[in-house]
């Protein structure tokens, strides 16, 4: 298995993206269609500064891609399977909470219709 460990390196790192809260509030603003950061920072919530900073590192690793149109930075997912993923993971923890309704709701506003499990 000691070969493998430099794919388990990368795999961990990909996921690593999906660790961080303000990452994946990121990501959720993103996921629909490509936003500038300023419009990012609108919807999120979070500081310029912060958000640069996130958007920066994701764009390292490959999740986000970037594009310039005159003074506007435009941020997109670069993995159409990243939103899926986070879904996925939303829609199970979700079917699992059964008391926690309030929050299962939320965790359900995030999966589209069309992708949700009985819960």
């Amino acid at each position: 298995m000691d070969n493998l460990d430099p794919v388990f390196e990368l795999v961990a790192g990909y996921f690593s993206m999906l660790a961080e809260p303000t990452r994946l509030k990121i990501m959720h603003a993103i996921c629909e269609g490509e936003r500038t950061v300023n419009e990012i920072v609108s919807v999120t919530g979070i500081g310029q500064t912060n958000v640069s900073r996130h958007l920066g590192l994701m764009h390292r690793h490959g999740v986000v891609v970037r594009r310039r149109a005159g003074s506007l930075v435009f941020y997109r997912v670069a993995d159409e399977t990243m939103p899926d993923l986070c879904r996925a993971v939303c829609a199970r923890i979700a079917s699992g909470m059964g008391s926690r309704r309030p929050l299962q709701r939320q965790l359900l506003r995030l999966v589209p219709q069309g992708k949700r499990r009985a819960a």
